[in-house]
């Protein structure tokens, strides 16, 4: 069983309101933030052999449900597990 950590988040150009939203609220609270973007991490457990095939598998997900490769960028990599 291998860990693969999937990390999707908005392209650059792509409107983010959560990342507005959160920078706006630093800086309320006076952090010296320029601004914040909002993304989501996935821990998928995977049965394969290898390292490279649990990642291969992983990127195939994304590639077909996890992200919207239209406005959404993502990772893969091995998790602790």
């Amino acid at each position: 069983m291998k860990e693969v950590r999937v990390y999707i988040q908005l392209k650059q150009g792509i409107l983010d309101p959560q990342g507005k939203a959160v920078s706006g609220a630093l800086q309320q609270l006076g952090f010296p933030v320029n601004g914040a973007r909002v993304g989501k991490e996935i821990v998928l457990e995977i049965e394969a052999d290898t390292d490279q095939q649990a990642l291969e598998l992983a990127e195939e997900m994304c590639r077909k449900l996890l992200a919207n490769p239209v406005v959404e960028d993502f990772r893969c990599t091995l998790g602790e597990g």
